[in-house]
This record gives structure tokens, C-alpha cells and sequence, in this order.
């Protein structure tokens, strides 16, 4: 009886996976062929989500041992300058004003300190803590942004002395990718990087740090209300990481579907805003959604086009990469990031009009070879150079191989850059020479779109092809 229990619950797990499966090839069937979405609603939707004076975006935790009020609608900015040069310094501020503002605040006023290293207890020193509370005061902020990510104790310190909520880097960086999050699977990623986020910052308020939680919902009489919290957020993060692996066997199965079919990946990485969603517009045609603001594409885009000699090949928009990225985004984004690191060509777009655009280019590096893509070949995109230094341009230029100016805005470089793109696709290895029937065009046309034709001859009996072509291909068509 109790076999034959295990293997009815054996027998529906099996079913649920086959249908996940068959799902995902069906999508799979029609995605190459799929029409772009428009992008106006989402840029108005996205432009009517902005923070109003006086309310506020709440990031809560599931239960009120932690709850944490994300107001950001007047902000003080606070860096701690340990390393580099003072423009270093500068710039990385600079990028979390950018940040604070594309997460709906107001910068009041930013202040930096240097330090070997940042302090122990509060992250900037006790002096500093006293012109951050003065800052506050006189500017009538209601948060203090930190440019580092802050233990549990540096904030809890920190809050206590300046007298408002406090947040760090990686805190701000999700909080904008919960409000550009659009899709399922882009939802669950930064709801599973928000509580790896928030669950080492676990606290709760009076007594029930040690209050027992007994009864219906509890694991015993000897629990305590916090550890009931984050055994709570435990099972939830469980659960989110089922539903995102169930995901991927879709996304999965659309990559694989594309590499039986010989179609060559072409990924588009690069900083947040270097107009990498410009440029798969200006390549493809695509309606992709392009807002002047960080982290404005989440979601992956794959977009097909074709190249001068007929051969298919997919674009697919990325995330975009920032400097010291939220290890919990990279961890929870893996699915996503695998769009770069299973692609045959990454094409590196940075802002040429950037103060900085080496460190973008560093910062992006760095991430890649985390997600185990640091060796497929690169092509460099210096974006932007309608509006960059000539000097800077010229200075790139020289010290990267293989790099192209272009302005995704203005179509200036592109055409020379899609040549060294196609140049650069994997070539079919398997060299075929043979006729094929009329009433088989279906092979013909695949050899068009999948191969490279080096001649094609019309005879009577048929279409006489010397091309190459990949493995899977040139093998139905020596069975004929």
C-alpha cells in the first residue's frame, strides 16, 4: 500500500515535469518568430510610478519582527573613500545619485570621507556621524544612503545616532529592480535577492527578540518569534527558488531549440545605461523599451536578424552590470546571466561619454567571468560618441582591441560594427555538395538561413548547393 503510494507521487511528479517540458517547447516552436512587444505603455507606466512627497515605498519583510520603510523621498548620500583617487571617489558617488534618483529620491546633499577603511561601528567615523545628522536636519532628509554595503550592526548603529532610516548600496539597488521587474520570472528573481538580502538583517523590535511563538504556525513552545520569522522566510525563499528553476527549464529549452537549429547567439552586455537597449533597437528593428535611467531592462530580450549572406542569427538584450553588483542579484539573475554565458559572441557596449568608461568596462569584465563567460570573444561598442571626447574615444580605441565607435541614437559606426559582428559568428563546419529535390525546399531554405553558400546551381532534378552547414543539418540532407 505504501509502495504503491510512493509511486502515484512519483508518477505526478514525473507528469508535472513533462508538462513544464512539452510547455516549453511549444513556447520554444514560435519564439523566433514572435513580433515585438511596443515599449510606449511600459515607458508610461514606468514614468507614472514615481515616488509622491510625503508617501512612501514600503519594502516589508513577511512578518513585523523586520519592517523596514524604504521612504527615499529626500536623501543624503555618504560614501567612504578607502582606495583610488578622489575622482574615483567622486564618480562612485556620482553613480549613487544616479541610482537614488532613478529609484524616485531627491538628492539633498552628498558627503565623503577618507578613510583606510570604514569604520567598524558605523561605517564613517564618529565626527562624520555628527555632519551626517547635522546634513539631515538641515536639509529635512528622511534617509541616509551609504555607497558600500553596511552589516546588520553599521546600520542599526548608524540609524540609532543620525535619527532616520538608513540604507546601503545593494538595499537601493533592489529596491529598483523591484520596481522594473516586469515578468514572472523577473519578480521571483528579485524577491529571492530581496530576503537573502534581509534575512542575516533579521531584528526585532522590543520583546519579541526573545518572545516564544507557541501554537498553530510555531515549530514548539521553546521557539521564538524571531527564528519563526526566518524560518518563515526560509520556506518562501525555498519556494522561490523552485518556481525560478521551473523557469529556466523553459528558458533552457528556447536556447537549445536555437543551437539544434545552428542559430548563433549574439549577447549585448555592458554598464546599466550604456544604450544597450538603443542599439538592439537600431540593430533589429526591435521595440525594446529605452529609459534614461539605471537598470531600465531586466528582463532579456531575443530579438532574430539576419545577415548580408542570409544567415540567422539572435540578438539577446541583457541586465545591465554595475559596479559591485549585489552578490544576492548575480546569484538570484544566474538563469538571466546565462543568456551571456551560454551566447557565441559578446558584443561590450560601454559609454564613451562616461567619466569613467575603463571602470565600466572593468566592472562588467569582472561579472562576466563570475558567470563563467570571461573566455568567449568580445567585440567592444564605445556608445555614445555623437556626445563623448574625441580624446577619450581615441584613448579607447587604441588600448582596446577589436573596438568600434558608434551612437546607437544617432546610426553613426553601427553598419561598420554589424559587419565585424557577422565576421565574427561561428562558421558551420561540415562541408556539403550535393543536389537536392525541389519538393524538398524546406532543406534548402534552412541551408540559406543556418549555413554559408559558397555556390548554388538550379538543375533539372534540383537545387545543386556546395555550402557549409552545421552537423545536424548536413545529416538530413545525406539522407536523402
Amino acid at each position: 500500500m505504501s509502495d504503491s503510494k510512493f509511486d502515484k507521487e512519483d508518477s505526478l511528479e514525473i507528469d508535472i515535469d513533462t508538462l513544464i517540458r512539452e510547455n516549453a517547447q511549444a513556447v520554444a516552436d514560435y519564439e523566433l518568430n514572435e513580433s515585438p512587444v511596443s515599449s510606449n505603455q511600459d515607458l508610461q507606466d514606468r514614468q507614472a510610478l514615481r515616488r509622491v512627497s510625503g508617501l512612501s515605498t514600503e519594502l516589508q519583510d513577511v512578518s513585523d519582527s523586520e519592517y523596514r520603510q524604504l521612504r527615499l523621498e529626500k536623501v543624503v548620500l555618504v560614501g567612504v573613500w578607502t582606495q583610488g583617487s578622489a575622482l574615483d571617489a567622486e564618480n562612485s558617488l556620482k553613480e549613487l545619485a544616479a541610482l537614488a534618483e532613478t529609484a524616485g529620491s531627491q538628492v539633498m546633499e552628498a558627503l565623503i570621507q577618507r578613510r583606510d577603511k570604514p569604520d567598524s561601528a558605523t561605517f564613517i567615523g564618529s565626527g562624520k556621524v555628527k555632519e551626517v545628522r547635522d546634513a539631515v536636519v538641515a536639509t529635512g532628509a528622511d534617509t541616509v544612503v551609504c555607497d558600500g554595503e553596511l552589516s546588520p550592526a553599521q546600520l542599526r548603529t548608524l540609524e540609532q545616532k543620525v535619527k532616520v532610516k538608513v540604507i546601503d548600496r545593494t538595499a537601493l539597488i533592489l529596491d529598483i529592480f523591484a520596481q522594473h521587474a516586469k515578468s514572472r520570472e523577473g519578480k521571483a528573481q528579485v524577491e529571492l535577492a530581496q530576503m537573502s538580502y534581509m534575512l542575516p538583517r533579521l531584528r526585532g523590535w522590543g520583546e519579541s527578540l526573545s518572545r516564544q511563538a507557541g501554537g498553530i504556525g510555531g515549530r514548539g513552545p521553546g521557539e521564538t518569534k524571531i527564528e519563526t520569522d526566518r524560518r518563515r522566510i526560509n520556506d518562501k525563499m525555498s519556494k522561490l527558488r523552485r518556481e525560478i528553476k521551473e523557469m529556466k527549464i523553459s528558458r533552457d529549452t528556447k536556447r537549445n531549440e536555437r543551437r539544434r537549429k545552428n542559430i548563433p547567439s549574439v549577447a549585448i552586455a555592458g554598464y546599466t545605461n550604456a544604450g544597450k537597449s538603443s542599439l538592439l533597437n537600431r540593430l533589429t528593428g526591435a521595440d525594446v523599451l529605452v529609459e534614461n535611467a539605471l537598470f531600465a531592462t531586466l528582463d532579456p530580450t531575443v530579438r532574430k536578424t539576419q545577415s548580408a549572406d542570409g544567415r540567422i542569427y539572435t540578438f539577446v538584450d541583457t541586465v545591465g552590470f554595475v559596479r559591485h553588483l549585489p552578490h544576492q542579484l548575480v546569484e538570484a539573475f544566474k538563469s538571466t546571466l546565462e543568456e551571456v554565458s551560454e551566447s557565441d559572441l559578446i558584443v561590450h557596449v560601454v559609454d564613451g561619454s562616461h567619466p569613467d568608461p575603463q571602470e565600466q568596462l572593468r566592472a562588467v569584465r569582472q561579472v562576466i567571468n563570475e558567470i563563467g563567460g570571461g573566455e568567449i570573444m568580445e567585440i567592444i561598442a564605445i556608445n555614445k560618441a555623437d556626445v563623448s571626447a574625441p580624446e577619450v574615444l581615441m584613448n579607447l580605441l587604441r588600448n582596446e582591441s577589436n573596438a568600434y565607435a558608434i551612437s546607437a541614437r544617432t546610426g553613426y559606426g553601427v553598419d561598420t560594427l554589424v559587419k565585424a559582428i557577422e565576421a565574427a559568428l561561428p562558421k558551420p563546419k561540415v562541408e556539403i555538395n550535393a543536389v537536392i529535390p525541389f519538393s524538398r525546399g524546406d532543406l534548402v531554405s534552412a541551408v540559406h538561413e543556418q549555413g554559408e553558400i559558397i555556390s548554388e546551381e538550379y538543375l533539372p532534378e534540383g537545387t545543386k548547393i556546395h555550402a557549409m552547414v552545421g552537423g545536424a543539418l548536413a545529416q538530413k540532407i545525406q539522407m536523402l
